[in-house]
């Protein structure tokens, strides 16, 4: 089902995707934020991802208030796909995505923009953000460095750069790597970001212009643990299609940036009393042989049946 107010005939150059899922409560809020970005020459495609709520419905009414709006409906696939869905049908040269219940400062598009308009042998330009919603501690806002200057190829594969948001990209370089990969439920962004830029130029605008809203407190410690999975998963994906990366940070650095960062999340996991998570994570680093001899009183009761593995800890802890 497709609905859309185009007002204006000229093509956009900027197209911001943003998948929905259940957001009524929230969406008219988000999209009114977003047209008050000063750079005005974009569209915004909305992919309704099979939600149970009256979305839909609140967004066929946003479309009569707003131009540029093309609003998609889908069954349920998850954010990937929506986000692959949007892109097939994006116009702009560059592609933003923003979530349904995330903000950008007004500055945003323009700032993005100018500094790829700048830098035209760049693909993508990020920002800072801030966590809003969250405690003091947690919310406080980040820039990240300029990885241009810094060495790429680590901090890209350690973990993904910023949030869906805090980018713009051109769309070409999306179209070059396939969009988000549907097999990842969680990490898809990661995936495809370390691909666009780990070989490409990317800039750095130096200001929190996005803003990334908590609706509810922490994950559960079950989608925890699937996005360290996944993430382990993206990195494997990433050497395996590129040995160069390993080549250029050797052996030791790639394995500490990878197979250390399973190890480093099985300890946090145990010292949280999440022992299941722990058990499996233990597990998979013994079976990668990436351990010490310290790490051994640790990773050898997970060799034992989860049940029998919780009351032994259970034991030795009282």
């Amino acid at each position: 089902m497709r609905q859309t107010t185009d007002i204006s005939q000229a093509k956009p150059l900027i197209s911001v995707i943003m998948p929905c899922y259940n957001s009524a409560h929230i969406i008219e809020k988000t999209i009114a934020n977003l047209y008050q970005q000063t750079f005005k020459n974009f569209e915004l495609i909305v992919v309704d991802d099979g939600s149970s709520d009256n979305s839909l419905e609140v967004l066929q009414t946003i479309t009569t208030l707003y131009q540029n709006i093309l609003v998609i409906s889908q069954q349920n696939k998850g954010p990937g796909p929506a986000r692959n869905r949007g892109l097939e049908a994006a116009s702009g040269e560059f592609i933003a995505f923003l979530d349904s219940d995330d903000s950008w400062h007004p500055e945003f598009l323009a700032k993005l923009h100018h500094k790829l308009e700048e830098k035209p042998d760049s693909v993508l330009a990020y920002c800072g953000w801030q966590n809003i919603g969250l405690s003091a501690e947690k919310s406080q806002p980040y820039i990240p460095p300029d990885y241009e200057e810094n060495d790429k190829f680590a901090v890209l594969l350690r973990s993904c750069p910023w949030p869906i948001h805090a980018a713009l990209t051109r769309k070409f370089a999306i179209d070059q790597v396939g969009g988000f990969n549907e097999h990842w439920l969680t990490a898809e962004d990661f995936d495809m970001w370390i691909r666009i830029a780990m070989f490409a130029h990317i800039v750095r605008v130096p200001e929190v212009l996005a803003y990334y809203h908590h609706q509810q407190g922490e994950q559960i410690s079950s989608n925890r643990l699937r996005a360290i999975l996944n993430h382990w998963g993206v990195q494997k994906g990433l050497l395996r299609d590129f040995p160069v990366i390993s080549q250029t940070l050797g052996k030791a650095k790639t394995d500490l940036l990878t197979k250390g960062q399973l190890l480093q999340r099985a300890y946090e996991f145990y010292w949280k009393n999440d022992l299941p998570s722990a058990h499996h994570l233990f597990r998979k680093t013994l079976g990668l042989g990436y351990f010490g001899m310290k790490d051994l009183k640790y990773i050898l009761p997970s060799l034992l049946h989860l049940a029998l593995y919780l009351a032994l800890i259970k034991k030795i802890r009282s």
